[in-house]
């Protein structure tokens, strides 16, 4: 699959384009369109809800439906793009991951560090953005509950190859 039928999303997941019809590539070029005149977050997360809300709607897919497909997710992602950029929201990064897994899998915090072997004065403050865990504590710790880092493209990353 080339670059122009996969979108890359500031968490580095790649979203296939290939699976889209005609009008759902309209769709998408209107809202990146959109999108690039750098309207405020708010008014843009209203632009691309009331735009897809509509256009599936008109097609009889159910909003459940539709907000699981490709063109609802890049939508998604072009909106936490602008909040980043005008500094409403940040960058996502591992502390985000991070506070997910804990929320997710884990009942407290206590409970994901008695599982990790992290502290949870260190994880403190590693969640506030103090300090930050060294790779080798991470590592370890993720694969105590059967996880693992991984690296993944950029958003702003050149393809290469």
């Amino acid at each position: 699959m080339n670059d122009a039928e996969m979108y890359l999303t500031l968490k580095g997941q790649e979203i296939a384009l290939s699976g889209l019809d005609r009008e759902e590539r309209r769709l998408l070029a209107r809202l990146r369109q959109r999108a690039r005149t750098q309207p405020s977050w708010t008014e843009f997360g209203n632009f691309w809800t009331r735009e897809l809300a509509a256009f599936y709607d008109a097609r009889g897919i159910p909003r459940a439906q539709s907000r699981r497909g490709p063109v609802y997710r890049i939508a998604q992602d072009l909106c936490s793009r602008l909040g980043v950029a005008a500094g409403l929201v940040r960058a996502p990064e591992y502390r985000g991951d991070l506070e997910e897994l804990i929320r997710l899998k884990f009942h407290t915090r206590r409970a994901f560090c008695d599982a990790t072997g992290l502290s949870e004065t260190m994880l403190s403050h590693v969640l506030a953005g103090r300090k930050n865990l060294s790779l080798e504590a991470l590592s370890k710790g993720l694969e105590r509950i059967g996880y693992r880092l991984r690296i993944v493209p950029s958003a702003k990353a050149k393809r290469t190859g």
